[in-house]
């Protein structure tokens, strides 16, 4: 749906605000806050709904509110003292007054109304007895999701981060996505992982879905798991989209970073500051992971990072993904493979998905114009990576 008003059109369905045609970028929490005014333009809406529906009722401070509704009348034009779109009632609420026209002809039949859709969260057991749990969404041919090492099933099906994605593919496919060991809704098994565990788990997750031969979207650590996963369970996918994705964890690649002792993580992580907006650890970090990011944006995540895993499961796994090495593996990989990478990387640099693109026979090579290592609405480049990824897989339907 697209709301227009001013000489703004608000896109609900591609995640857009454009001004006179040009984009103009926005964090997902104020989009969703403009999307509410535009919905309900004209009338009242308090700082109580605000809460029950762009925070889902959590506990926020005045000032993370303020901030959000300052960004939003930035992005339309106005400020504290002129009000020609977005309107402040003292000690109610807030109200779109500039008339908006609604436009549904453009609806996009890749976007299902974020509301509607729903995921059904199951459990199945590991090779080792660990339970790894898995969710489902969407319909159509199936894809398996295997996200990075800091994931959580519910908070990301309602995070505005996550969420667009996976309405997008799941508008065209069944969606399986999973929380790797350690994180989320799953068991952090008996420790001392390594990645023939995280193999296990990923085909675990495969059988109970019901999923042979089928396609699979692998974003950073999973990546090396999808590889060597594919090469020793011939038949197991039909393609393969590695994004962000490395052969080589950091450990590996010939700098002599010892994880434990010199790996900036790990001592964030001792800090004590994982998941606090407000430890300056966890702020270099997110300045690492998402550099063209704004201030509030790296809050969110960091709070959502939090809550997602505990701090000596994120420790686990840190050194488990910082040793992953497949280059070996990569040239017996024979399946179709898309390989998406950021080109101003800095945790995993342009390298990393070279080395990926050249040593897998035939492998396609998307870069990317962006710093981040996490892909989110906001990213400039989101929608093109979306794009890439539904086309990769409708070239396998259309033979």
């Amino acid at each position: 749906m697209r709301f227009c008003f001013a000489e703004y059109v608000l896109d609900t369905d591609n995640y857009t605000l454009n001004r006179d045609g040009a984009a103009v970028q926005v964090e997902p929490q104020v989009f969703d806050l403009l999307a509410l005014l535009a919905a309900n333009a004209g009338k009242l809406v308090t700082r109580d709904r605000l809460i029950a529906e762009i925070w889902q009722g959590r506990i926020v401070s005045e000032a993370t509110i303020s901030s959000r509704i300052n960004a939003a009348r930035r992005a339309v034009g106005d400020d504290g003292k002129v009000q020609a779109v977005i309107r402040t009632i003292p000690r109610r609420g807030l109200e779109m007054i500039a008339p908006v026209k609604v436009d549904t002809a453009q609806q996009s039949n890749d976007a299902p109304q974020y509301a509607d859709a729903k995921q059904t969260i199951r459990y199945t057991t590991s090779a080792d007895g660990t339970s790894i749990a898995y969710a489902i969404s969407g319909s159509g041919p199936p894809l398996l999701f295997a996200s990075h090492h800091v994931c959580h099933l519910e908070l990301d099906w309602s995070s505005p981060s996550w969420r667009p994605m996976f309405d997008r593919l799941g508008a065209r496919h069944t969606l399986v996505r999973y929380d790797i060991r350690g994180t989320g809704l799953s068991d952090p098994g008996p420790g001392g992982a390594k990645i023939e565990q995280h193999m296990a788990d990923m085909e675990a997750v495969a059988d109970a879905a019901g999923m042979s031969c089928c396609p699979v979207l692998a974003t950073l650590n999973s990546a090396a798991v999808a590889v060597r996963l594919s090469v020793q369970s011939p038949g197991r996918f039909s393609r393969m989209i590695l994004q962000e994705g490395y052969a080589r964890g950091r450990a590996m690649r010939g700098h002599a970073l010892a994880p434990a002792e010199h790996d900036p993580f790990i001592t964030l992580l001792r800090s004590g500051g994982w998941g606090d907006p407000d430890n300056g650890y966890m702020r270099g970090w997110m300045s690492m992971v998402m550099p063209a990011a704004t201030y509030e944006h790296c809050s969110e995540i960091i709070d959502h990072c939090g809550a997602a895993a505990r701090t000596d499961n994120i420790i686990e796994n840190r050194r488990t993904i910082d040793q992953y090495d497949v280059c070996d593996w990569l040239s017996r990989v024979d399946i179709p493979t898309l390989i998406i990478h950021a080109r101003n990387g800095i945790l995993h640099p342009l390298e990393e998905g070279r080395i990926l693109a050249s040593r897998i026979p035939g492998a396609e090579f998307l870069i990317v114009d962006t710093s981040n290592t996490l892909y989110i609405p906001s990213d400039p480049t989101w929608s093109e990576q979306i794009d890439a990824i539904l086309d990769f897989l409708g070239r396998a339907t259309a033979v």
